[in-house]
């Protein structure tokens, strides 16, 4: 058996350095670095060192960084934030200055959005009188109508894939846009082509139509906005094959623009982290607003103009009161990126399409998520709500009395159902109540469907695919 040898001796100044090089790797222990090979590389810039050495893979690079920093000057705290190591500043809140054109802005908005409110509140207690008997009734009529649905045709939209279809507010029209880069115009009826305009260098993905376009807004001014992956928002008339006016400013892609409820201003969501708000007559920008971590997708406004949802690829849903700015909701709950969301009409609830294949349902009134609708087998592209109020529904109104006045009222079937679209290749439509599937529609051989909507006169839906088709459903409705 061999023995222990304890007379060995280290030299002082091997010991030194043999204790320093284990109060390092303590030291190091505590380091934190990124985890992102992009931040990485920053930081190992930042500190003038090389940023890739020949053989090193991402968790080479990462050690490298983690031992730099702990033989440094003792500055070592770094997060995934690309902390510059002024974390106290950081964490402080702060505020940018607004314009006076956002002032005015944000009075014009509530200026609208109050009496808008305030009818809805009345309308809604209205309509609280309708006996349960007959909201079941008419729930089950247009369950029973929405069953009757079905593909009406197909047209090839594009020559790449169409990422998004929107009924003009008229319903006789569908507006479309695609990764080529174009707007295309289609007759609702027949899906036959009208117009074709280019304003783009890469792929729009954002479309909207003025509130008022095609219902008496004149053809030669502003009636739809587009955004594209350059980073542009374009404005286009009815007529003419430029755009009005082209609005730059953001630093990546722009995935979705809405047209707020008064016409005066366009919101847009884009990959630069941020949304805007963009003044149509000035062509303004009046605010740039951040608060995702992550890209931008989606945006939706509240029907009174109050308020605007925003969501994006942080799978984070964020609702702000546009009057003054603040965040009124996080919509926390779902597991991957949000692609889709909407408002319904009755102002308090809306819904959001994930990447997890779900589809949630939030209640502005109770701050939380209500429902989780199992919507998809993959990627939900697109949520819609019907917006339509009392159109497209057959007239067996009753007779009620309202204190000493005997008055009609009617059931309103404004948002009694939403429609969601999919990479398994459905469109599939829900009860608005108990969200419950009503009806799923398939195409013959379709692949991902990129967008959904649904006409205002309840007469039709439309929907655009990534196999360059943009297909028309209806039925008994």
């Amino acid at each position: 058996m061999l023995g222990t040898d304890y007379s060995y001796q280290i030299q002082g100044q091997d010991a030194s350095a043999a204790l320093a090089e284990f109060s390092r790797r303590e030291h190091a222990r505590t380091v934190v670095v990124p985890t992102d090979d992009n931040k990485v590389k920053a930081r190992l810039r930042e500190l003038e060192e090389p940023i890739i050495l020949f053989g090193e893979g991402p968790a080479d690079r990462r050690d490298r960084l983690r031992y730099l920093l702990s033989i440094g000057n003792g500055d070592t705290r770094m997060t995934d934030s690309n902390d510059n190591g002024d974390d106290e500043a950081e964490e402080e809140e702060y505020y940018t200055a607004g314009s006076e054109d956002l002032l005015l802005a944000r009075r014009k908005i509530a200026s609208h959005s109050l009496p808008r409110a305030r009818d809805r509140i009345a309308r809604q207690k209205q309509e609280s009188q309708v006996p349960l008997s007959r909201l079941i009734a008419h729930r089950k009529a247009q369950n029973a109508r929405l069953r009757t649905l079905v593909s009406q045709g197909s047209q090839i939209a594009a020559d790449r894939p169409v990422s998004i279809a929107r009924f003009s507010p008229d319903s006789r029209t569908i507006a479309t846009g695609s990764w080529a880069g174009d707007l295309r115009f289609f007759d609702a009826s027949t899906l036959e082509e009208r117009r074709r305009v280019t304003g783009h260098v890469d792929k729009v993905s954002g479309l909207s139509w003025h509130p008022h376009a095609t219902t008496g807004l004149p053809p030669s001014v502003c009636n739809v906005v587009t955004g594209g992956g350059e980073g542009d928002v374009c404005l286009w008339a009815l007529t003419g094959d430029a755009p009005l006016a082209t609005m730059k400013g953001h630093g990546g892609r722009v995935a979705r623009v809405e047209f707020h409820p008064s016409g005066h201003f366009i919101g847009s969501a884009s990959f630069d982290g941020t949304w805007r708000l963009w003044d149509v007559e000035t062509t303004a920008e009046l605010l740039l607003q951040q608060g995702h971590s992550h890209e931008v997708y989606a945006i939706s406004f509240q029907d009174d103009g109050a308020l605007v949802a925003t969501a994006g690829l942080d799978a984070i849903g964020r609702v702000w009161d546009l009057r003054s700015g603040r965040t009124v909701m996080v919509l926390d709950g779902h597991m991957k990126a949000i692609q889709g969301l909407g408002f319904s009409g009755n102002g308090y609830q809306l819904a959001t399409g994930s990447a997890d294949d779900t589809v949630k349902i939030w209640d502005l009134r109770q701050v939380r998520n209500v429902a989780t609708i199992p919507a998809h087998k993959s990627l939900v592209s697109d949520v819609r709500f019907f917006h339509g109020g009392y159109a497209g529904r057959q007239d067996n109104d009753e007779e009620m009395v309202d204190g000493d006045a005997t008055s009609r009222h009617k059931v309103n079937g404004d948002s009694t159902y939403l429609a969601t679209s999919g990479y398994d290749g459905a469109v599939n439509i829900w009860s608005a109540d108990d969200w419950t599937l009503v009806k799923s529609l398939v195409g013959p051989a379709e692949k991902k469907v990129m967008s959904v909507d649904i006409s205002r006169d309840n007469q039709q839906i439309c929907s655009s695919g990534f196999d360059r088709t943009l297909r028309l459903w209806s039925g008994d409705v």
